[in-house]
């Protein structure tokens, strides 16, 4: 089994819960709205990082707009803005191209999981600061031979 951790929407913030929710990850995806640099850095003394740039992450950070990954044998495609049942154009260009088993989105600050079109639409939710009574979280994606498997941890 391949264990990945995915996270959005830090906001400058990474609470101090997240080390032990991701303790045995092989992989953390970030889709966006991270923040300073020093977010990705702090994850990946938890495992290796892959990240995309949020609406609103600073430019001059250089993160990019959109990745593309193959982890435990499924292609994943990481986009921070995603609707899944209105997709734009570029999203749909993006899908058709890469052909990806999952695309990991954040930016809507709600958990989401649904196969549309044979594709896995996930995001994780929002993991930044509490804010307006919002329930915060991140997730695990557990992927092997049977399937993927998802589990959202609530952060307090």
């Amino acid at each position: 089994m391949f264990k990945i951790g995915v996270i959005s929407d830090t906001h400058n913030f990474l609470d101090a819960g997240i080390h032990d929710l991701f303790e045995g990850v092989e992989h953390i995806l970030h889709a966006g709205d991270i923040g300073l640099p020093k977010i990705i850095s702090e994850l990946e003394t938890i495992a290796t990082v892959t990240s995309v740039s949020g609406n609103t992450d600073d430019p001059g950070f250089n993160y990019p707009e959109t990745e593309v990954v193959t982890l435990g044998g499924r292609k994943i495609l990481l986009h921070h803005i995603v609707n899944p049942r209105n997709l734009s154009q570029q999203v749909q260009s993006l899908i058709a191209s890469e052909q990806p088993d999952i695309v990991i989105f954040g930016h809507t600050h709600q958990p989401f999981s649904a196969t549309l079109h044979g594709v896995l639409f996930f995001n994780p939710g929002y993991a930044g600061k509490s804010r307006f009574g919002m329930e915060r979280s991140v997730a695990l994606l557990k992927l092997d031979e049977k399937g993927i498997r998802s589990e959202y941890l609530k952060l307090s």
